[in-house]
């Protein structure tokens, strides 16, 4: 059937809709579905005019635009921060559009471009490993349906069935192979022709992927080697000036005032802005000048109650609701108190995890231009439409008057994600200074004191055994703050909130516990504090991880069995988690001889859709010193996008689980965070990583994530592995506290 043209849909857009569902779909991260329809395919006057070439060519639907020279534009809504989305996103599309991988290239639509065209685009926030994951059918289907158009266009032209044409690399062919042409010359036809009812699309077998599920090079790496990349810290403007900003040092704290008078006087100087009421500005024609006036500005802070909680005083609080009478019961199963309470044998741990920062390559800034007309910003952000949203409340203009133009990020790992107090930092200052264009820049030091970190959490888990060492129960109590109660704008009922027990989920999914317990009891007790919390790479899968996978240590041991066969019997119900756990057993040997000194720990877990499980070889020197040898990680994703992305991604998410588990923690000291930079936040150097070898175990049913997932057996399987060495279980971290002796 021939495909007919049909005219554009007018955009329209309800601002406070709007701000309520970046607010859900970033600030939150509770993500956000994108029904696909044929409006996402509708071909549009609209051109995306601010980020790249697309005007030249001719655009098929939001995602692919076709040049002339058969370049294939793919617009790519998430954003990019290292972990590869980009090229996976693109990579889909290019598979189900058949066109040439080596004249792909990409470029970013705009929040205000996406609310302009009713969201076409959908969420474009990234976090929670969604990136993929979420948008993949959509992504794909707009590849689908651009080819489906460009053959019927060239089938259009040569008059014949479309049955009869295929394509090979963007090349069109006739089966009688008297006719050829190329995506190029037929794109702009296609384009003025109806796209396909989504419906009636049907996607390739991933099993037949050309381009998709292949390890092709990334598309974003050449301007990163070369020096040439612009991140949001190296945005130049005509005219711009640089503002460096200083929180009040105790969070709740308000800014009393300040004695502009010291410092306006000193070169480069333009002025003092009170951002709000807790923080203070100064701006000047380079961002060092603006930091040395603020740190010669003299300021008074009123630091109020909370300048008197501590580290010692929060894990009080902590330690309190592990053994308060009463907690929220996400699971109870089979009555594991009276069990336990009943069973031959006993054993209890409690463990603990602090507070962590993000500490990204790239601290957090944003550079603001504000006029009577129009709002502006160029920011690193992982929801787009979250900084919009704080762009047009901290500017006060409307939706349609405001852009945010989004740059690759330097880091992200959720400290970009809903919160965007960056984007209205820098929006007040450029406010105050209209028409001109203020880059804010945090110091390393305002970054690490006013993060949004990791909860810290504690954890008291309880087993029982019978008179035989078989396990009759389990019972866990997570105490620890909430993210979603200090995201929400209203307190959360009876202190439920399942996401702190994320990795403990009875039903299969997101992340579901892998084990089947002859009783099982989950609590969780919120003890919030006053410390700003917020998504850390991997979330609370890691915390949750932790405390599982070592309390399953400690039961096997107190069971007399190998660590992995304990798990195994408990596994018969969950395939996928113990496919993982077997095929990194297997990868590290496990069971075979080690060298002397050496020793093995295991763990599995899940998290973000996705089933993970890692084998440790470590050992510890007579002196107590830690060094980790191997970690074999193994990894089953569902559907592998492109397999070295993803092998990249463990990689790096060992090296920050790492990191975390050894040295990584934000104590508290006077109502403030007493880390400030690399010196006393150490990262792991490249002569204490270990050998990694990682094992992908795609099973093609299920879409899962990559970027979180890895990170939650990184520590159990380390911990476990010195439990071997030494003879004696690390509850706490990080390592770097714990004296490593038998």
């Amino acid at each position: 059937m021939t495909l007919a043209k049909k005219s554009p849909k007018p955009a329209s857009a309800s601002r406070r809709k709007f701000i309520i569902s970046s607010a859900a779909g970033g600030g939150m991260m509770l993500g956000f579905s994108l029904s696909f329809n044929a409006q996402a395919l509708e071909n549009t006057a609209t051109q995306v005019s601010k980020t790249g070439a697309s005007g030249s060519g001719a655009e098929l639907n939001a995602w692919v635009v076709i040049q002339p020279d058969d370049t294939v534009l793919v617009r790519i809504a998430r954003s990019e921060m290292g972990q590869g989305t980009l090229t996976g996103l693109a990579q889909l599309v290019a598979e189900e559009l058949e066109c040439d991988w080596k004249k792909v290239t990409t470029e970013a639509p705009t929040p205000g471009q996406n609310l302009a065209r009713e969201r076409v685009w959908g969420d474009m926030s990234t976090g929670g490993s969604r990136g993929i994951r979420t948008s993949h059918e959509y992504v794909r289907k707009g590849g689908a349906a651009a080819r489906m158009m460009l053959l019927q266009a060239a089938a259009d032209q040569w008059k014949v069935p479309v049955s009869e044409v295929s394509v090979t690399d963007s090349v069109i062919t006739h089966s009688s192979g008297k006719h050829k042409t190329t995506y190029g010359k037929v794109a702009t036809a296609a384009a003025k022709l109806t796209p396909p009812d989504p419906k009636g699309i049907k996607l390739k077998d991933p099993r037949s992927w050309k381009i998709a599920g292949k390890s092709v090079k990334r598309l974003d790496t050449v301007n990163k080697l070369d020096g040439s990349k612009v991140y949001a810290i190296d945005v130049k403007l005509p005219g711009m000036l640089l503002a460096a900003v200083k929180d009040c040092p105790v969070y709740t704290g308000k800014l009393v005032s300040y004695d502009e008078s010291k410092v306006m006087g000193m070169p480069g100087v333009r002025k003092v802005v009170r951002v709000n009421d807790h923080t203070v500005a100064v701006v000047a024609d380079t961002w060092w000048r603006a930091k040395k006036a603020l740190d010669a500005l003299p300021i008074v802070w009123e630091e109020g109650p909370n300048a008197n909680r501590s580290s010692a005083s929060i894990a009080e609080q902590l330690a309190e609701g592990l053994n308060a009478p009463e907690a929220y019961a996400m699971r109870d199963e089979n009555d594991a108190l009276k069990a336990i309470d009943g069973a031959a044998k006993k054993i209890e741990a409690v463990y603990s995890t602090p507070f962590l920062a993000h500490a990204t390559m790239e601290p957090m800034n944003c550079t603001a231009r504000y006029t009577a007309d129009k709002a502006e910003c160029w920011v690193a952000t992982q929801s787009g439409e979250a900084a919009l949203a704080a762009l047009s409340e901290e500017s006060g203009l409307p939706l349609a008057k405001c852009d945010v133009y989004k740059h690759d990020l330097g880091g992200g790992f959720g400290r970009r994600g809903g919160s965007q107090d960056y984007v209205r930092q820098a929006i007040a200052i450029a406010k105050q200074m209209p028409g001109i264009p203020i880059k804010m820049i945090w110091s390393r030091e305002e970054d690490m004191a006013h993060d949004f970190y990791r909860p810290i959490s504690q954890a008291k888990m309880r087993a029982g055994f019978d008179a035989n060492g078989k396990l009759v129960g389990v019972h866990l109590r997570v105490s620890g703050q909430s993210i979603n109660a200090f995201l929400s704008p209203v307190p959360l009922p009876g202190g439920k909130d399942d996401r702190q027990l994320q990795g403990y989920y009875k039903e299969p999914g997101d992340a579901q516990l892998g084990y089947t317990f002859p009783s099982l009891r989950v609590e969780y007790a919120m003890r919030n504090t006053h410390v700003p919390v917020g998504p850390w790479r991997g979330v609370n899968t890691n915390q949750n991880g932790l405390y599982m996978e070592c309390f399953m240590e400690e039961m096997a041991r107190a069971a007399g069995v190998d660590s992995l066969e304990f798990r195994r019997q408990f596994m018969k119900d969950f395939p996928k988690h113990l496919g993982v756990l077997n095929a990194a057993a297997e990868k590290a040997g496990w069971g075979s001889p080690l060298p002397a000194g050496r020793f093995r720990g295991i763990a599995q877990f899940m998290g973000y859709g996705s089933y993970s499980a890692a084998v440790a070889e470590v050992s510890v020197s007579d002196k107590g010193d830690l060094t980790v040898h191997r970690l074999v990680s193994a990894t089953n994703c569902g559907h592998a996008v492109n397999p070295d992305q993803i092998s990249a991604q463990i990689e790096g998410g060992i090296a920050l689980g790492l990191t975390a588990t050894w040295f990584g923690e934000m104590t508290v000291e006077k109502g403030r965070m007493q880390q400030s930079n690399f010196h006393d936040y150490q990262m792991i150097r490249l002569a204490q990583y270990p050998k990694v070898e990682t094992v992908i175990v795609p099973t093609y049913d299920f879409w899962g994530g990559v970027g979180e997932p890895t990170i939650c057996v990184v520590a159990p399987a380390v911990l476990n592995a010195i439990y071997a060495a030494t003879g004696k279980p690390v509850r706490n971290l990080p390592i770097k506290n714990n004296k490593l002796v038998a």
